[in-house]
């Protein structure tokens, strides 16, 4: 026997089992009364039973035996009938279950004389009605099962519709970013190309050249970012994203744009996770684009410590005389917030005695 023939749920097994030990129980009582028809006990408790126990699985079986059920065998057509009707809906099963039943209930047994209005009486009571009720069950079940399925095909075209608002919305932004963004870095990368050429001191040309690879680095990553928002798919960059170990590469470029950068790195780096290398690579990153921006001159110092827990990023400046004039988004101190937080990590920034400091503390490894 499987399970399945009782829904997959044990406790209807469980009531089957118990409502026929509850009527062999009956039967016992009955048939031991007479004391010539002993010998019938086993068969006939037994057969009763076991049919009574996959009844949902073979409803007609258990209909067919109810003549031998017991001496008046009522209580069986009454579930045989409703166990075919919830189970089988309208269907020719359920007829033929039906007609049986009401055979049974006016013929048996056939030394007593019963009269007509007895007759319908038994059949509408016990056999007519528990019918009806096992075809409303089985409506009520197919009506929710329809319902269930339209629910879950419209919850799934609703995700359909919002991957496709969503891939739209992507493409929208990729062809913004095209046409502003890289539009405007591939003019800066050329015109300081163009200065590095002619560029009337050695001063100058260095920093025309920086300025030069700087912009083409962006520009390379600004297409990579481009293809990931086209892709109807979600991916990473095609580049390995800058870790830890990139700091250095960083403070360097931020140093050769005119920055005065101070840099202390344990030796050795630490061995972090992924995640928290590159969360630190960009706090360090927009904190020197912050620092670059608003106090443009003054001494930038990037402080990174690590034990066996934590890695401790710490970017301070004091307050710069003049800013630079260079519009910002407003948003680099929610992303440096965003990108701490998904590594695992803790964010704070603000001005202790007139320096400005950026403290990001990150877990050396992975969460789990």
């Amino acid at each position: 026997m499987r399970l399945a023939w009782w829904d997959g749920k044990r406790r209807i097994l469980a009531f089957d089992v118990l409502f026929a030990a509850l009527v062999a129980t009956g039967l016992v009582l009955e048939i031991t009364k007479n004391e010539e028809l002993r010998w019938y006990t086993v068969p006939l408790v037994t057969v009763p039973f076991v049919a009574m126990i996959v009844r949902r699985r073979f409803p007609l079986l258990f209909m067919a035996i109810t003549p031998v059920a017991q001496w008046w065998p009522s209580v069986q057509v009454t579930i045989a009938a409703y166990t075919v009707a919830s189970r089988k809906g309208l269907h020719w099963q359920t007829a033929v279950s039906f007609l049986y039943g009401a055979a049974v209930l006016v013929l048996w047994p056939l030394n007593r004389q019963i009269s007509i209005p007895e007759s319908v009486g038994y059949v509408v009571f016990f056999d007519l009605v528990p019918m009806l009720i096992g075809l409303w069950i089985y409506q009520r079940r197919a009506l929710l099962a329809a319902l269930r399925d339209r629910a879950e095909q419209a919850e799934r075209e609703r995700d359909l519709r919002s991957e496709r608002v969503v891939v739209a919305e992507r493409r929208r932004i990729a062809r913004e970013m095209h046409d502003v963004v890289a539009h405007r870095v591939s003019a800066i990368a050329l015109q300081s190309g163009a200065l590095t050429m002619t560029a009337p001191d050695k001063q100058t040309e260095e920093v025309a050249e920086v300025i030069r690879k700087t912009s083409t680095a962006a520009l390379t990553e600004l297409r990579e970012i481009l293809q990931v928002l086209r892709d109807e798919l979600p991916g990473e960059p095609g580049h390995v994203a800058p870790a830890l170990d990139a700091v250095p590469v960083l403070v360097a470029d931020a140093i050769a744009t005119g920055l005065k950068v101070e840099l202390r790195l344990p030796d050795p780096l630490p061995d972090v996770s992924p995640a928290s290398g590159r969360a630190a690579y960009r706090v360090v990153q927009e904190a020197l684009t912050n620092a670059t921006k608003h106090a443009p001159g003054v001494v930038v110092t990037v402080d990174i410590t690590a034990n066996q827990e934590n890695l401790a990023v710490e970017v301070s400046n004091p307050r710069g005389v003049r800013s630079a004039e260079v519009p910002g988004s407003g948003f680099g101190l929610v992303g440096m917030q965003e990108r701490v937080s998904l590594a695992g990590g803790t964010l704070r920034t603000g001005w202790d005695d007139g320096v400005f400091k950026v403290q990001a503390t990150l877990p050396t490894k992975a969460a789990e």
